[in-house]
């Protein structure tokens, strides 16, 4: 992740921006490029599972009594319309070890020698800056709410489900935190990827749309 950092601030150097935040910008990019067609099929079968909702409910309603039976009836009919309930999982799991490697190499940053170039915006990537009351909050304000609308485009029925209404206040709090509690890089880093996630939402609902207009 270092040396894969160091060539991304090397290519944005040559462009006249020599900044790792720069880098880390386009590293999310590449990243969220790559694992587009594992989001693709997260979103297809997150929208399925919605349309799928009505029918969920009333097997519940109809079992009621008999948890165990309505469990079996609900993957029957997700089996029939070829959705997998734990594929949103997937491109979670993908970009823990990015995660974990981005973190690793802010914590332990090799290149110190340039100062400069590890400041970006106002924010020194290699810092926590935690919640002393300062500009520098604007980033776990971000996570937040960008965590906020990527869930709001992913399901724009979060809020009137229970439990995924839950889910969509808790989730933009946990952020903040976590994001104000490690170096800024990585704030940077999600704060990034929520923002090409909502991009490529957008992208992927426009799709769905016409292709089930089209069916």
């Amino acid at each position: 992740m270092t040396y894969l950092l160091h060539i991304l601030y090397n290519l944005s150097s040559a462009v006249g921006l020599p900044y790792y935040g720069v880098a880390i910008i386009l590293l999310t990019v590449i990243i969220k490029t790559l694992i587009y067609p594992l989001t693709y099929k997260q979103m297809a079968s997150m929208r399925k599972t919605v349309d799928l909702q009505p029918k969920i409910k009333a097997i519940q309603q109809k079992h009621k009594n008999d948890k165990e039976k309505a469990n079996l009836e609900v993957m029957e009919l997700y089996k029939e319309h070829k959705v997998n309930p734990m594929g949103g999982c997937l491109p979670i799991v993908v970009q823990l070890p990015i995660f974990w490697g981005l973190y690793s190499t802010l914590r332990n940053f090799p290149y110190g020698s340039d100062t400069a170039a590890h400041w970006f915006l106002g924010f020194d990537l290699t810092k926590v800056y935690g919640f002393t009351p300062s500009y520098h909050l604007i980033l776990p304000i971000f996570a937040a709410a960008t965590t906020y609308l990527q869930t709001k485009v992913t399901n724009p029925n979060a809020s009137t489900d229970p439990t995924q209404k839950t889910m969509l206040y808790i989730m933009p709090v946990f952020f903040a935190y976590i994001s104000a509690t490690v170096p800024a890089g990585l704030a940077l880093y999600w704060v990034t990827m929520n923002v090409v996630s909502i991009l490529q939402q957008l992208y992927i609902n426009r799709k769905l749309s016409n292709e089930k207009k089209a069916a």
